[in-house]
């Protein structure tokens, strides 16, 4: 077993890491950023190497300053997080050749199924379900209109090198796919560098289930159950169940023997999340891979009782799995709220600022993997989560009324949060119901909207254009030739207004 782990990420999932090591005996090393000087994972570390500014260029994903503070610090192994150099086939190499160990999987299986075309092909000729659609690259937009027909509409263009809803696009119709080919493209290269995109059959009011897999190097691979993701904003997850209403145990049984296919296609080692959408006829397709740890792991850990990171670390040093699928038993159900630093009156913009109050909920049942603590600055250089706030029950029923609760007991005071908006989430009849699919938010925050008034198409308008040309008179201008030099606009404010002008008609 390790005497020293360095984690190689921040925040939260940092913090979560080293707890475990803790746990082990295992003395846990950080590294940071100019922005994270003063960061809870920082505080709590036995050593911290600085990495550098606070672009994560400079610093996050600088795989030598990352070697060199192992280096310097004696650890054998390296634990990536999620994010960052988490999926980072070459960061998983320079980790072996510097004669460390990667607690993730083997720099080959995170290249087959990192890669979303790779992966679909290894999966379509396994025999496994996949969405229709494409398994390569769509380089010439003719290509692409032929696939799209052929499939028929409507689309998802979707980028090969994609998580998080970069590149993604719904296509409904002819008129609409080619700015959306255009912009899908662009926005892949900026994100990914990789302008790779493909498209898949859009199927309509999906789930969006995914079973965790563990395997040791020993030829054991399980799958630890599922995992309800449906509710998400902008193609990302907000709010994450474990077990899914919808799943019983055919479901499950069928969904977790083929999710341990897929792993041992890719000769998988350690821990992964194979993700799948189910139609409304509860068929399932497989939609990828992630070959790391989840954000919402912790629903699992707490329906399974297993530490997810400390197997993680039992794995990585070569110890077998101490028990098998039969073993794996689901007791209860859990909910996760991802708290983050952002104002949902305000189209859910980020809110960077100092908490000057932080109260954090406690009782039967509650969990809150956070990384901030009262008078810490929200930088405004990362992702704004703050936290994960899980609610245990003997049921779902029990598990929302300990969320519900929860809730209402947390205070962040600075900063604006995305807390009242889980509140009134926790509330809506549907959630009580478990009738989700993926587009159950966007239509709680519309019908929310509706009820507030609308505005005038002329007012709109004049918006857009407003919009366009504050836009296009800040575009490649530096802050020193700009009149209003003096007064710094926000990297996530200025992302977020460009965000919404694409989406907008040209």
């Amino acid at each position: 077993m390790f005497t020293k782990i360095l984690i190689a990420n921040r925040g939260e999932i940092a913090l979560r890491v080293m707890r475990t090591c803790r746990e082990m005996g295992i003395a846990p090393v950080a590294v940071y950023s100019d922005a994270d000087r003063k960061a809870l994972h920082v505080r709590y570390a036995d050593q911290a190497f600085h990495l550098g500014p606070a672009p994560s260029a400079q610093s996050y994903l600088r795989v030598d300053r990352i070697l060199q503070a192992a280096g310097q610090s004696g650890a054998e192994a390296i634990h990536p997080g999620y994010g960052f150099l988490s999926e980072n086939p070459d960061f998983a190499r320079a980790c072996q050749e510097a004669g460390l160990v990667f607690i993730g999987p083997p720099a080959s299986a995170m290249e087959l199924m990192g890669s979303k075309t790779a992966a679909r092909q290894a999966v379509f000729r396994a025999g496994l379900p996949v969405v229709p659609g494409t398994s390569h690259n769509l380089e010439r937009f003719e290509e692409a209109s032929r696939v799209a027909s052929e499939v028929g509409y409507p689309v998802m263009l979707k980028a090969a090198a994609g998580g998080g809803g970069k590149g993604m696009r719904l296509v409904n119709s002819t008129v609409e796919l080619e700015p959306a080919w255009r912009h899908a493209r662009s926005e892949a290269q900026n994100a990914f560098n990789d302008s790779a995109v493909y498209i898949e059959k859009y199927i309509e009011h999906p789930r969006h289930i995914e079973i965790q897999i563990l395997g040791d190097a020993h030829g054991t691979l399980v799958h630890l159950g599922e995992r309800e993701c449906s509710l998400q904003r902008r193609h990302q997850k907000v709010l994450e169940e474990c077990p899914s209403p919808l799943v019983d145990e055919d479901l499950r049984r069928r969904m977790g023997e083929t999710a341990v296919r897929i792993g041992k296609l890719a000769g998988y080692v350690n821990a992964g999340t194979v993700e799948f959408l189910v139609d409304q006829n509860r068929n399932f397709f497989f939609l990828e891979m992630n070959t790391r740890l989840q954000v919402e792991h912790p629903v699992t850990e707490m329906v399974t009782g297993i530490d997810l990171v400390k197997e993680q670390i039992r794995i990585a040093a070569g110890e077998p799995l101490g028990w098998s699928q039969q073993d794996v038993q689901l007791r209860g159900a859990a909910v996760e709220c991802r708290i983050y630093a952002e104002d949902p009156a305000n189209n859910f913009f980020p809110s960077p600022g100092r908490i000057t109050r932080l109260k954090v909920p406690s009782g039967p049942g509650i969990r809150d993997d956070s990384g901030v603590y009262e008078g810490w600055t929200v930088p405004i250089e990362y992702d704004p989560l703050l936290s994960k706030l899980v609610a245990w029950g003997r049921d779902r029923v029990e598990a929302i009324a300990r969320m519900r609760r929860a809730l209402a007991e947390c205070e962040v005071a600075g900063i604006q949060t995305n807390i009242v908006f889980f509140r009134r989430l926790i509330e809506h009849p549907d959630f009580i119901a478990g009738r989700l699919d993926t587009g159950f938010i966007g239509r709680v925050i519309a019908q929310a909207g509706a009820a507030n008034g609308t505005h005038s198409q002329e007012s709109v308008l004049a918006a857009m254009i407003a919009a366009a040309l504050h836009a296009s008179r800040n575009s490649g201008a530096s802050e020193n030739s700009h009149p209003a030099a003096s007064i710094r606009e926000s990297a996530w404010k200025r992302a977020g207004r460009n965000a919404l002008l694409n989406n907008w008609p040209r």
